[in-house]
């Protein structure tokens, strides 16, 4: 089922509760975002290794939209717009008592050195 904008599957629920690829190499993550393509869940642009723009760039699904507790904001790499989207499959964002940034125990002393700006 898809909404009324290309890109957006209301059926896909997320792949997770951290980014995919960060967890599977035992690495670290500022924030999250969710494809709403798919549910991939990718850490974000600040984050050292960019995977919600790097799921994009492979697979070509246009739409992210936040994973953090409290934010609700969509973005479309087409076209660089941020947007209010519809409501998703839960859960909706990252569980509460996971920390930012994240996991814990994979997060290095100096991980404010190593973000992208």
């Amino acid at each position: 089922m898809k909404s009324e904008r290309d890109g957006i599957n209301l059926a896909a629920k997320p792949t997770g509760t951290g980014c995919v690829e960060c967890s599977a190499a035992g690495g670290w993550w500022l924030h999250l975002r969710r494809c709403v393509e798919c549910g991939h869940i990718g850490c974000c642009d600040t984050s050292p290794n960019q995977h919600a723009s790097r799921h994009n760039a492979a697979t070509g699904h246009p739409i992210i939209t936040s994973f953090e507790p409290g934010e609700r904001w969509f973005y479309d790499y087409r076209t660089g717009e941020s947007f209010a989207g519809p409501k998703l499959q839960g859960p909706h964002s990252r569980p509460l008592d996971q920390p930012v940034p994240g996991p814990a125990d994979a997060v290095p002393s100096d991980w404010q050195t190593l973000l992208h700006q």
